[in-house]
């Protein structure tokens, strides 16, 4: 396993971190407690000491897990989780309905952030978080304003470090015009580079840690995810435009033009995408969701391996051939 810094901070990450989406259950089919528990345990056990998690991830439900697997080692975990998607409030920008029928908006006021980390420190049974981060951007909310609290609960060592999720360039640039910002979460997979054109080349001149999360474009990259997979009825991926016949179709032929690759590195699909990922840049974190300890083993096996340039140039003219949506 290799190691990074998180931006300018001296915490130290494992290049794959644990993504704990999945484990809330909801949207993603379910998820077995026992199941969820060994995961976490597992990464911390086989060098991946980063676990990332939000409130909303299952109501709650994630950080409950986490907190529950990591007592007694919290010492060995970078712990990242997030503010700025909240219940019961009408602040803010409306952005979806959850499960329940409650309306989940993004809201990043001063008293909403301060009551977020108090129950997320409760849920994650600890006194501090290493990397708290905005989850989603609000638009009624100077972003000044945010980072003054930010700031603030950093002052009071509740933070160790500031991270942001889900940005423009014009916002990832207003943040660091207000304070520190270490990480910089966006989706980034070989199916997903938008982020290459202006957030990346950023992101490398300001030192600031790209999190890249759905390295695996939620399961399509494994080549697990072909034209026979069936989904369960609460699996979104059911309705996703992305997980359509023909585009898994597509993914099918794409992972086979570029398995020489993988045989080479003698590993896998699920390795390949993510090494893709964190071998693009020196300074990048692939977020990785495990439902199980083999898919613990699997992720953090891409943890040494680096794809060389000619290797990635050929990957990407594969992937350009293509053009999944």
């Amino acid at each position: 396993m290799r190691y990074v810094n998180l931006g300018n901070s001296d915490i130290k990450v494992s290049v794959i971190a644990l993504g704990t989406f999945a484990m809330g259950g909801w949207s993603w089919g379910g998820i077995e407690k026992k199941d969820a528990i060994n995961s976490i345990k597992s990464s911390v056990d086989n060098g991946i000491n980063f676990i990332d998690t939000a409130p909303i991830y299952g109501d709650g439900l994630s950080e409950e897990l986490v907190g529950e697997a990591i007592e007694g080692v919290r010492d060995k975990v970078i712990l990242a989780t997030k503010c700025g998607l909240v219940f019961g409030t009408k602040k803010g920008e409306y952005f979806f309905d959850y499960e329940t029928g409650r309306n989940v908006q993004k809201y990043l006021g001063p008293e909403s952030i301060k009551k977020e980390i108090e129950l997320s420190l409760k849920r994650l049974k600890t006194d501090y978080i290493d990397l708290y981060q905005t989850h989603w951007q609000d638009m009624t909310t100077n972003i000044s304003s945010t980072m003054d609290t930010l700031l603030s609960l950093k002052d009071e060592g509740k933070i160790r470090a500031i991270g942001v999720s889900n940005v423009n360039l014009d916002q990832l640039q207003e943040y660091m015009a207000n304070g520190l910002i270490n990480t910089d979460q966006e989706m980034y997979s070989m199916l997903d580079r938008g982020i290459e054109k202006d957030i990346l080349p950023y992101c490398d001149k300001e030192n600031i840690t790209l999190l890249a999360y759905s390295p695996l474009s939620r399961g399509l990259l494994t080549g697990k995810v072909d034209e026979n997979y069936e989904f369960k009825d609460d699996d979104y991926r059911k309705t996703y435009p992305r997980f359509s016949l023909g585009n898994r179709e597509k993914v099918k032929q794409l992972l086979e033009e570029i398995r020489h690759i993988a045989e080479a590195h003698n590993t896998g699909y699920t390795q390949l995408a993510i090494s893709w990922a964190i071998s693009r840049r020196r300074n990048i974190v692939a977020l990785c969701g495990a439902r199980n300890v083999k898919q613990v083993f699997e992720n953090a096996a891409a943890g040494d391996i680096i794809l060389s340039s000619e290797e990635l140039g050929f990957i990407d003219k594969i992937i350009d051939k293509y053009n999944i949506i």
